[in-house]
């Protein structure tokens, strides 16, 4: 009896191919969309696993500082086990420099095998380095030879050959290798400019970019809950049509927990075929996205992504795992339903409605519940997750409301229409819409997401560059190689420049985190232009005087320290917090002294890198001049206009992953739509048949059906725009604070949620397309069959 009732169930699919492939597309988008995110994030942190593995360099101690190699012969002479590291990237190149002693660096896979003597010479005499599989290297470097374990993006040289790649004598740093004997002399004896910095637990790189790939994941838990609408609304059609199939086999004794088992198979079913293809679709979707996040990754925090995906299981099993869960969440309502229900209930339309009594009334209290949470979470919560689950109560509160809201407007409109064909029109459209909803939820998911991210990326971008040109203010920026060139630069600028505006800065603890502590000199460049969100009055003069410190937002925001408090700058001592600026774009803290305070706080940092004020003119013979005169490394003479081009091409990256994800959430939503119009429009025969048999013609009828589809999702559109305008505040006011430690203005776009808007109109018309061209083609003789049947 299972045979021939599995049998019964399985010949609806093959009777109704459409909604067999609405189900499984739907599914696949859904896991689809989840397991690409998961793939990008999981070869991301792979690839930062690779990269901190390198040299062992997260779990060492190290030596920072002005450095040379010199420094480095005076600690091995006295038996301090350190190696030198030069990190760097070439001007114009997408590679990482590293550049290693191979005598004294420690061995594990990122260090190059050099037992072969050859192989060794050719390292030494630089006319060999090593790179990971796929990593682009411009020919000007000598013959590489290809390593799995290094980390992509990577480049890895003798230290002397690194030097003269990058056009540099210093080096960055010195690990401090185990074992360290008790007995040698104290650093700071021999370097005393030199300090010692601990290795952190949880690597710098995964902290900063933990925002950015929790940031996907919720865009892609929010395309797999579109998606997931499209799943819902095919098994509740496929439900509902089966309902006599369920009678017959319930009469003819199968019982009801047999027919759950089985109905729960067939999910299984669904679940192991929509989740293989979704896996092969995410696959694909984050092979296209990647090198855009790795882009993001590289320009916003400096890290190294590969371009290649690795087919790790902790994905691919997630991504069966979440169509599992999605079919579940889709399913289990209706298998509950169907194991409560009376034998005979199930064939009885009345009883199924009665099954699902006070349906839109619990959807509205439950919007209302999640929106009352969502405020709540964003004036009480703290924390990134706080934000996110923030998002979740509101989209999903949202989307809750949308029903009860299209019914109470739609019932308004009948109320006030003249004439019995609008009001029929109004009423019809009424009586569609519990098969619609769910579709128009994950429309109203899918705009509202446009929109919010729309207006937030405006907003960033407006801001941004506004800003840019607020911090850029210098015409070109110059970096000597050490204090010799330095003084050498000056003599050569003086009567050449309007300003010379040194610029030092050097690595302390701010408030007990990592930060950078920067000294200025009293400018009308820096008074007219910095951009103060916060300040005492006479600020600029209060600062002139050495009075107190400059901090930046993220600061002023983890420590709850502006103006008029008092903040601890490490190495520049305790200070009154004078202004907050904003610092878009940097994850760390900053705080800002003047030139004479920094000197006495910090003496030994020389002063090797200038803001040139020049007339914008003059700024290309000026540059030509100083690379003429002097042997400067690539990036040691860059223009305002080449700088303010590379931090908008990062910023533009930065969302090109988002604004992709949204397009592919929107044209989710737009197949959920077009699937359930598809599907109803054969259901729903009998209703257009009487209306048709009235004198109403078939193209009639099919321009009420299209007219129907517009109207309700303008309406979703115009819900949809309040929806978004608080998702784009609850990114900036909230999530963006969190994760970055900076808050932005919400600007307005009323042109470009129109333009939106309009798009979901044709979207809906799109979708609409072909059932409205069924509906009108229908051969009349289909319609009277109505007739014929018993109702």
């Amino acid at each position: 009896m299972n045979r021939a009732a599995l049998g019964a169930l399985l010949a609806h699919w093959r009777r109704h191919p459409l909604q067999l492939l609405t189900l499984v597309v739907g599914l696949a988008l859904a896991t689809g969309l989840w397991t690409g995110v998961q793939a990008i994030n999981a070869q991301a942190r792979l690839d930062y696993a690779e990269a901190a593995a390198t040299l062992g360099q997260d779990d060492l101690p190290r030596i920072e500082g002005d450095l040379t190699l010199a420094d480095f012969a005076t600690l091995r002479r006295v038996g301090w086990p350190v190696t030198p590291v030069l990190d760097g990237t070439p001007l114009g190149a997408r590679i990482r420099v590293l550049g290693i002693d191979p005598f004294t660096a420690p061995q594990n896979g990122a260090t190059p095998d050099l037992t072969d003597t050859a192989d060794l010479t050719a390292f030494l005499d630089g006319r060999l380095v090593f790179a990971a599989e796929g990593t682009a290297v411009p020919e000007t470097l000598p013959e590489v030879r290809r390593l799995p374990d290094i980390a992509p993006g990577l480049v890895v040289a003798d230290i002397l050959a690194a030097q003269a790649i990058l056009g540099t004598e210093r080096i960055d740093r010195m690990l401090i290798l185990p074992d360290v004997r008790d007995d040698l002399p104290p650093l700071a004896d021999l370097l005393p400019e030199a300090r010692r910095v601990e290795p952190e637990a949880g690597g710098e790189i995964g902290r900063l970019t933990d925002s950015f790939h929790l940031n996907l994941t919720a865009f892609g838990l929010l395309a797999f809950a579109v998606g997931l609408f499209i799943v819902h609304a095919a098994i509740g059609l496929a439900f509902e049509q089966r309902r006599p199939l369920f009678r017959t086999l319930r009469a003819l004794g199968l019982p009801a927990s047999r027919l759950t088992l089985l109905l729960a198979a067939e999910l299984v079913a669904f679940t192991l075929i929509g989740g293989a293809f979704g896996i092969v679709l995410g696959y694909g979707m984050a092979a296209l996205l990647l090198p855009n996040v790795a882009a993001t990754l590289s320009g916003l925090y400096g890290a190294s992504v590969a371009g290649g995906l690795t087919l790790a299981p902790t994905w691919w099993l997630s991504g069966f795992a979440m169509a599992g869960i999605g079919l579940a969440v889709a399913g289990g309502q209706s298998l509950w339903q169907l194991a409560r229900l009376p034998v005979l209930a199930p064939a009885m339309p009345r009883a199924w409605a009665r099954a699902r009594l006070g349906t839109l009334y619990r959807q509205g209290v439950g919007g209302l519940v999640l929106l009352a949470a969502a405020v709540v979470v964003a004036v009480f919560g703290t924390g990134l997750v706080a934000g996110f689950v923030c998002l979740g109560a509101l989209l999903l509160g949202a989307a809750l409301l949308l029903p009860p809201i299209l019914s109470a407007v739609l019932a308004i409109g009948a109320r006030r229409a003249k004439g019995a064909l609008t009001q029929w029109l109004w009423a019809d459209t009424q009586q569609q819409l519990p098969g619609l909803s769910l579709a128009l939820m994950a429309l109203l998911l899918a705009l509202a997401a446009n929109v919010g991210v729309g207006t937030m990326v405006g907003s960033f971008r407006a801001t941004f560059t506004g800003w840019l040109d607020q911090r850029l203010a210098a015409e070109l920026y110059v970096r000597a190689t050490d204090e010799a060139q330095a003084t050498e630069l000056r003599a050569f600028l003086d009567g050449r420049v309007d300003a010379i505006l040194p610029i030092v800065g050097t690595e302390t603890s701010l408030e007990g985190a990592p930060g950078d502590l920067y000294g200025q000199p009293d400018h009308s460049t820096f008074r007219q232009n910095w951009p103060l969100l916060d300040s005492v009055p006479e600020v600029w003069d209060r600062l002139a005087t050495g009075e107190g410190a400059l901090i930046n937002e993220q600061l002023a925001r983890r420590t709850g320290n502006w103006s008029g408090a008092e903040v601890d700058l490490g190495a520049g001592g305790r200070r009154e917090v004078l202004g907050v600026y904003s610092d878009y774009g940097n994850p760390r803290g900053q705080a800002i002294l003047t030139l004479d305070a920094f000197h006495a706080a910090v003496p030994d940092v020389p002063e090797t890198r200038f803001a040139l004020r020049v007339a914008p003119a003059e700024v290309p013979a000026l540059a030509e001049a100083i690379s003429a005169r002097f042997d400067l490394p690539a990036e040691g003479l860059v223009d305002q206009a080449s700088l303010k081009g590379f931090s908008l091409d990062v910023f533009e990256q930065t969302f090109a992953v988002t604004a992709a994800l949204n397009v592919l959430t929107l044209l989710v939503a737009g197949f959920a739509l077009w699937a359930s119009l598809t599907t109803l429009g054969t259901m729903r025969l009998p209703q257009v048949a009487p209306v048709w048999a009235l004198g109403l013609t078939r193209r009639g009828l099919a321009l009420a059906d299209l007219a129907r589809a517009l109207i309700l999702a303008a309406f979703t559109a115009v819900l949809a725009i309040p929806t978004g305008v608080a998702l784009a505040w609850v990114l900036l006011a909230v999530v963006n604070v969190q994760a970055f430690g900076w808050r932005l203005p919400l600007l307005a776009d009323p042109g470009g949620w129109a333009v939106l808007s309009l798009w979901a109109v044709v979207a809906a018309a799109l979708a609409a397309a072909l059932p409205v061209w069924r509906l009108w083609r229908m051969p009349p003789a289909q319609l009277v069959q109505v007739f014929a049947h018993e109702r």
